[in-house]
């Protein structure tokens, strides 16, 4: 399984690897495992995302998670709008809003059920390269506005990527979100970079500095889980496990 380009679209991918998933999950239930994830990367730039990428890489997703509920494995569903660009917030909200209503259209026409299954979505966030920064406080609002706007109240979790985020941003971001409460889901975390990075940074492949590894991967743990119950705030990053 892999993105690759899309034909016919230039600069877009789709997520490849529906051919025989079907008896790879059979196997992969009988050594295990309970949930899978498929990331459809979903990118913004000049006239793209078009609506013929969304949808396509929407009923992958769709039919990859059928085939996993089918085998009684949890699919975590993960359409990533990536951060990559010099797109400002307002245009991450809008391309995340249309990925979000194809997804779940999709998963609808597919007859997912909604109760058994984990969504992985990017934030609301403006791109890497986007000379305008979108506040802390503006990303959670956006984020949880569109998350609202199209994530059905049935879905237990929203377990979000951190796209690129410094372990800071992603967590207080999460926090943030958290804080606003009356939310019919629970948003917590499934990150990488936001959570390993100190970790890995700290370690530096040295056998010497494997406890100081383990240090700053307990610390960012446990900030990540304040940041579950709207508990983190900017300035404990600097405070030690």
């Amino acid at each position: 399984m892999g993105a690759k380009a899309l034909p016919a679209f230039p600069n877009e991918t789709i997520t490849e690897g529906l051919d025989g998933l079907r008896e790879r999950l059979i196997e992969y239930y009988a050594l295990g495992a309970r949930f899978a994830k498929w990331r459809a990367v979903i990118d913004i730039g000049a006239g793209i995302p078009t609506r013929g990428a969304i949808e396509t890489n929407a009923h992958a997703l769709a039919r990859y998670a059928a085939l996993c509920q089918e085998q009684n494995i949890v699919p975590i569903v993960e359409p990533e709008v990536l951060m990559d660009g010099a797109h400002t917030i307002e245009r991450c909200e809008e391309v995340t809003d249309a990925v979000l209503d194809e997804v779940f259209s999709q998963l609808h026409r597919q007859r997912i059920y909604l109760e058994g299954m984990i969504l992985k979505p990017n934030m609301v966030i403006a791109g890497k390269k986007s000379p305008v920064k979108a506040g802390p406080e503006q990303v959670a609002q956006a984020t949880v506005r569109c998350l609202k706007r199209h994530v059905p109240s049935a879905v237990p979790g929203v377990m979000f990527l951190s796209g690129g985020q410094s372990p800071a941003e992603a967590s207080l971001h999460l926090s943030l979100m958290n804080g606003l409460g009356g939310l019919p889901w629970k948003l917590s975390f499934s990150y990488g970079r936001a959570l390993q990075d100190a970790a890995l940074t700290a370690w530096g492949g040295k056998s010497s500095n494997v406890a100081a590894g383990q240090k700053e991967f307990a610390r960012w743990a446990r900030f990540n889980s304040l940041a579950c119950s709207g508990k983190f705030r900017a300035d404990m990053e600097s405070q030690a496990a």
